[in-house]
């Protein structure tokens, strides 16, 4: 079976675009690390996406790689093959590079309180005096930031309690119109029986009305009497 041919020319879906460029950037970088590991080739890739993203991948070092390249530039009748001197500067910078790891490792173990019977009185002044100093950095730097952290705290106590306050307004709010209006229910509700007590007359009203203006007649009616003449 056939691999149907792409033609080469911009991919105008970005989304098949995206998938092309991730597959074939792999695909690049692969080769670049075949070619340098097959033929000791000395490789620098360098790739930007539309997006901005970098990308890239060196036999060695992308900066060493170009700095050769600018030397190159610069000096085209130069054979390829790294020269002597070339060399040389190359083995005096790692040995210097390697001197200066070894003296800050020292540095840091003395800062640390070890190793500290190698130094003389001199040196251990010295010492003394830059432990102090950096201390004194530490402890500036500390209180810095817990000054931060305390006004930060602050802000966000005072905040959270402006918070509390405008709740608690809401809640009161809230029950003072429930109050109000149970109130309202309450109210209407004696009304209402104030008006069904007052449209019924009441049997001992009625009684009382009798008892007033007919005497009598009451007393003749409790003792099942016949009416007087």
């Amino acid at each position: 079976m056939t691999r149907q041919k792409i033609e080469i020319k911009k991919i105008e879906n970005l989304t098949a675009r995206q998938v092309t460029f991730s597959k074939r950037r792999r695909g690049l970088f692969k080769k670049a690390l075949e070619l340098s590991t097959l033929c000791d080739a000395e490789i620098a890739l360098i790739v930007f996406s539309t997006t901005g993203k970098l990308y890239d991948y060196a036999s060695s070092s992308t900066q060493q790689v170009i700095e050769r390249h600018n030397s190159h530039s610069e000096n085209p009748q130069k054979v390829t093959q790294p020269s002597v001197d070339l060399l040389e500067n190359e083995r005096k910078r790692y040995a210097s590079l390697r001197k200066e790891l070894e003296k800050k490792t020292k540095e840091l173990r003395y800062i640390k309180g070890e190793d500290l019977q190698e130094l003389s009185l001199e040196e251990l002044k010295q010492l003394e005096k830059l432990v102090e100093n950096s201390f004194s950095r530490v402890i500036e730097f500390k209180d810095q930031k817990s000054l931060k952290e305390i006004t930060f705290l602050q802000k966000k106590g005072i905040k959270l309690l402006e918070d509390n306050h405008r709740l608690q307004q809401k809640t009161n709010v809230a029950k003072v119109g429930d109050a109000f209006e149970k109130s309202l229910i309450d109210s209407t509700s004696n009304n209402n029986m104030f008006n069904t007590e007052n449209s019924a007359p009441q049997p001992d009203q009625d009684h009382h009305h009798h008892h007033h203006h007919h005497g009598s007649s009451d007393t003749t009616l409790k003792l099942g009497l016949p009416f007087p003449n």
